[in-house]
Formats: C-alpha cells, structure tokens, sequence
C-alpha cells in the first residue's frame, strides 16, 4: 500500500452497483494511485465494494476487447446508507437510559 492511501485512512465508503443492462460490462476505478479495481459484470449482476469517496467507477460495455466507456459515476454517489429500524432506535435508547440510571446510582452511593 502506497503512503498516499495510507495516510487516507479509514475513510472508505461502501458502495453499490447492479449492471442493468443486458450486456457484459468491465467496471474499474482509475483515477486512485497505485490502486487497482477492476471487475467483469454479466447483466444483472450485483455487487458491492469499498473504495474511496473520490473513486470514480468507470463502466465499460461491449465485448472485453474492444469495450466502450459508456459511463463514470463518481463513488459517493454510489454510496450505502444504512437504514436504522425505529425498533433499534427505540432499544438504543433504552439501553442509554439504564446506563444513565446505573450511572446515577453508582454516583449517589
């Protein structure tokens, strides 16, 4: 690993893509230094990967030699965001309030 991506730290995102279309794609991200990402996709094919938010996923469609780049979508675009159900929410808080109520105790005695 290069010191550039070292000194980038833990700052990769999650990302996501699906090939919708009905031919083979090469997807691959070039524009990182020293950094390689490259993957054949068959149509409706799925996949998710980490890579830095600056990353740009190039996505190339045709037969792998002679392959056309039909699309660059920039990673943070493609980026998971986490849903949070109202339930763990609810349990989360609950969990907050009887660490405030041991922590109130222990404080008192």
């Amino acid at each position: 690993m290069s010191n550039q991506l070292s000194s980038q730290g833990n700052s990769l995102i999650l990302c996501y893509y699906a090939n919708v279309s009905h031919q083979i794609q090469v997807v691959r991200i070039g524009n990182i230094p020293n950094w390689y990402f490259e993957r054949v996709m068959f149509p409706g094919q799925r996949m998710m990967f980490e890579a830095w938010p600056e990353a740009v996923l190039e996505i190339h469609t045709g037969a792998v030699a002679s392959a056309i780049l039909s699309d660059k979508i920039p990673c943070y675009v493609l980026r998971v965001i986490e849903e949070i159900n109202a339930d763990e929410v609810r349990d989360e808080a609950e969990d907050e309030a009887q660490v405030r109520a041991v922590e109130q105790y222990a404080v008192c005695a």
